[in-house]
């Protein structure tokens, strides 16, 4: 039996962040539930820290069938939405501040709904968060043609990664980074972290320009809009529409 090949370096310890929400407007829905935590270069998670908050509006039924948390439950068992916001916030910081690249599966969108939320409550915001790594980006880039969706089961499930209790904060976080180190065992990644990220924000752009192409061609889009392909960050006119479908987000 042959041994995987080995990790980059710099995923030997990474860092791994998700939300669940109110919903998929990134300028206008709140966080439900957050997770960061650290894997080592087994993939196990030898840090962690899980947020329920009160996001101070109600979590509309079609949120709560997908992830689990009522209204009720976040008013009852919830911490203040500014509280968890700080604590994700200072949990990011200390993690990209200490040079430890953060996985976020579709980044753009937990990192933007993030800065929306720090903005909303007074909380001095990430800026130019990096390294980032995001395994829906880099699983595009590098296997552009295969057909079928992108979620995180499904793309989990190509490369074997196990994911139970998906749309989970803490089971949706550790299998991104999972997935991320099951990336760089199968395709070139670039010699450095940083580099990745670099490459990422070209990649995200290309992207969000052919899905832009393929919504004009079939309707989905008027020929003047245009996806944003902003990354890992969108913060702008909440009227700008996402760079992913809603179907690919999780």
């Amino acid at each position: 039996m042959t041994s995987s090949p080995e990790l980059p370096s710099w995923l030997t310890r990474v860092g791994v962040f998700d939300l669940e929400t109110t919903g998929i407007d990134v300028a206008r829905d709140r966080i439900v539930t957050a997770h960061v935590g650290v894997l080592d270069h087994h993939g196990a998670e030898i840090a962690a820290r899980t947020w329920l908050a009160d996001p101070g509006i109600p979590i509309p039924a079609a949120a709560t069938a997908i992830h689990g948390i009522t209204s009720e439950r976040a008013r009852r068992n919830g911490a203040p939405a500014a509280q968890v916001v700080a604590g994700v916030v200072t949990a990011l910081r200390a993690l990209l501040g200490q040079g430890v690249p953060v996985v976020a599966y579709n980044a753009a969108f937990d990192f933007s709904l993030l800065a929306h939320e720090a903005r909303r409550h007074g909380i001095g915001e990430l800026q130019d968060p990096s390294p980032v790594i995001d395994p829906l980006v880099i699983d595009k880039a590098y296997d552009r043609y295969r057909p079928g969706k992108r979620t995180l089961e499904i793309v989990a499930a190509h490369y074997r990664v196990d994911l139970q209790g998906a749309h989970d904060a803490s089971a949706d976080a550790v299998a991104a980074g999972r997935v991320a180190q099951a990336l760089s065992r199968r395709f070139p990644l670039p010699a450095s972290a940083g580099e990745l990220h670099t490459r990422q924000i070209g990649w995200a752009r290309t992207q969000a320009a052919s899905l832009t192409e393929y919504f004009v061609r079939t309707g989905r889009i008027d020929p003047e809009e245009r996806l944003d392909g902003r990354w890992p960050v969108r913060v702008g006119d909440p009227s700008e529409r996402a760079g992913e479908p809603a179907s690919e987000r999780r």
